[in-house]
């Protein structure tokens, strides 16, 4: 059976599945080409990280697709249901790429308290005197409430990373079971932490000093974060977004941040991927990554590691 890793996948994902009889293919294939390459190469599963995407239109011009597999957690450029309704296997990896995005988030969160992004730019150009007086008033995390708001594996590994640095934890989520955090002290020890997440974001925002988003686009296009929201945070609040563009409005990002509501943002994710509003860009008080979450070597190997068991136990041949 034939596989075209369309956005990549590690080599030892991509060794595990030719071992078990695959072909992997690797060269990118142009979207505007995807379904003809896959019907003319015949191409029977598709793997795609977050450039691809798999609408209804390619799936209805591929009947020899079998399955379409997600290297990473969400699956919003594919048509998910629809697929599934035509009998194709989907899957992904939600579990590979936690501690990546939990480590990325963390150090936004540090560079974001202490303008670690906006002084890079002006180190070269600016006075240097002038920078330290401008940067003087930064902040530390430790003592500090982060509310992360989507408590799933990314939350709970996030919440590890936080409580270890000696903040506090608010978790949000439609579940509110409690949940036991384990958080590492070194190699060999660890502590566990209960945390039962909250229903409602209004009732605790107004604690947060920081916020983390982990949460897919919802289905109805609206943000999770708006006017709304920004009035009822504090001032000085700091956000992060390394879930999916449009989870934060944009616009009242820009509004809040010029008011002083919010003194400083992170976005790994953006709503007009891959190109991105320029005053976000260039705003001084937000940090910004080119969607980079699950870019870590151990993460992409885990990725495609998940992927290939996943395939292999499904549709290898015996």
């Amino acid at each position: 059976m034939k596989i075209l890793a369309n956005d990549g996948i590690s080599a030892v994902g991509k060794q595990q599945l030719e071992a078990a009889g695959f072909t992997v293919i690797t060269e990118k294939v142009a979207q505007e080409n995807l379904a003809s390459e896959v019907n003319s190469q015949g191409i029977e599963m598709i793997l795609v990280r977050s450039a691809t995407t798999v609408r209804k239109d390619v799936i209805d011009a591929c009947p020899g697709v079998k399955l379409i597999g997600r290297g990473g957690v969400g699956m919003d450029n594919i048509d998910v249901a629809y697929a599934r309704e035509k009998g194709i296997t989907v899957i992904n990896t939600p579990a590979s790429s936690s501690q990546s995005v939990a480590e990325l988030v963390m150090g936004h969160m540090f560079a974001i308290s202490r303008s670690l992004n906006d002084s890079y730019k002006h180190m070269e150009t600016s006075d240097f005197s002038a920078l330290k007086k401008k940067y003087a008033k930064g902040v530390e995390l430790r003592g500090k409430t982060l509310g992360i708001v989507g408590f799933g594996r990314i939350g709970q590994s996030l919440a590890s990373y936080a409580l270890g640095s000696g903040m506090n934890v608010i978790a949000v989520d439609l579940y509110t079971n409690p949940v036991n955090v384990k958080v590492p002290i070194g190699t060999t020890q660890e502590a566990e932490v209960e945390i039962i997440p909250h229903a409602s974001l209004h009732d605790v925002i107004g604690q947060m000093d920081y916020i983390s988003l982990h949460v897919p686009k919802q289905a109805d296009g609206s943000a999770v974060i708006g006017s709304k929201e920004f009035a009822l945070m504090k001032k000085g609040v700091r956000l992060v977004n390394a879930s999916r563009g449009g989870v934060i409005n944009e616009d009242d990002l820009i509004v809040a941040l010029n008011e002083g509501k919010v003194a400083g943002v992170a976005l790994d994710v953006f709503e007009n991927e891959p190109n991105p509003r320029k005053d976000l860009l260039n705003h001084e008080l937000i940090a910004c990554t080119p969607h980079i979450g699950a870019a870590t070597l151990e993460a992409q190997d885990r990725i495609g590691e998940e992927l290939a068991s996943l395939i292999i136990g499904q549709f290898a041949r015996s």
